[in-house]
């Protein structure tokens, strides 16, 4: 992917999933995209497997373990198994995604990768590893927030990015889908109520 590509993936929240920068965007995608990304922060894998620490409005600290479970692991790379980078920023997505979630006491159903800034990677993550993420939110208010994200691994930092979420309901857009808002939030804190360690 060449920089201009990353600054395109980064910016256009379709990219990923339909390939086109069309001006008019179907229902269908646009639902399916808030579906299959809201379920686990932005992606549809979830990252984030404890957090160790959370300041609401303020900070969180998460981890993420490595395993050759992982079935994208296979292909990326062949003999040299590493977490792509993609992946290591979407645990910072994610872990932002809590700190906001829970800030907000949970008000929004879908909270999705609105700009990334600063991307930088410094070290592999092989299985068997940890990365250790910390945020700290810059700024918020009822449409998006920002924040400040990294993650070590033995120590070392492996990945840091300026993140910006946009925070969304689907009854913003089609009030008859208010219900769904309450469902995909009460998945929401279910999943918080398993991954959110000692407070």
């Amino acid at each position: 992917m060449s920089r201009g590509d990353c600054r395109g993936f980064c910016s256009q929240r379709w990219t990923l999933y339909t390939g086109t920068h069309s001006g008019t965007i179907p229902r269908r995608l646009y639902l399916g995209r808030i579906f299959r990304l809201s379920g686990n922060g932005s992606m549809k894998f979830c990252l984030v497997d404890r957090i160790t620490s959370l300041v609401p409005g303020h900070s969180i600290s998460t981890i993420k373990h490595v395993s050759m479970a992982e079935e994208y692991l296979q292909d990326h790379f062949p003999g040299f198994s590493v977490l792509p980078g993609v992946m290591m920023v979407e645990c910072l997505v994610q872990s932002c995604a809590w700190l906001s979630r829970v800030t907000d006491d949970f008000k929004f159903s879908a909270l999705l990768l609105k700009q990334a800034r600063a991307v930088k990677f410094n070290n592999f993550l092989k299985p068997g590893q940890t990365l250790e993420v910390t945020a700290t939110m810059r700024s918020t208010d009822d449409t998006s927030a920002e924040f400040m994200a990294s993650g070590t691994v033995g120590g070392l930092s492996a990945v840091s990015a300026r993140l910006i979420l946009s925070k969304e309901n689907l009854a913003g857009r089609n009030p008859q889908l208010a219900d769904k808002d309450a469902r995909l939030i009460a998945s929401m804190k279910v999943l918080f109520e398993q991954i959110k360690g000692v407070q």
